[in-house]
């Protein structure tokens, strides 16, 4: 059974740090692109950070560019998102996605919400 799980979502003050996980199986994660993407209330859905299956490629939406890394760990079949000097318009809930060849799975998401 296919499954991507985030998690490591929450309640942080602006300025603060927040990194998400996204645990994978069910699939041969190493051979997947990674992405996580977020959606803000009343907002349409946006790429935030893509990296290829073997971690040597990135991209950054540019609202991001700076303060967040997308990593990941195949050997563990985990992805990740370090999310640094947070600010209230990243309040939204997360979503990791693995894709290939047309191919996707996405989970069902985190919350994050950055507030004072």
């Amino acid at each position: 059974q296919v499954q991507l799980v985030e998690s490591g979502g929450g309640l942080v003050q602006p300025g603060g740090s927040l990194r998400l996980s996204c645990a994978a199986s069910g699939f041969t994660f190493s051979r997947y692109a990674m992405s996580w993407h977020r959606q803000a209330p009343k907002k349409e859905r946006e790429l935030v950070a893509s990296i290829s299956g073997a971690g040597t490629s990135t991209t950054y939406a540019d609202s991001v560019r700076g303060r967040f890394t997308i990593s990941r760990d195949n050997a563990n079949s985990m992805g990740y998102l370090q999310m640094n000097s947070l600010k209230p318009e990243d309040t939204a809930v997360y979503y990791c996605k693995a894709l290939r060849d047309g191919s996707w799975f996405e989970g069902q998401g985190t919350q994050v919400t950055v507030s004072s």
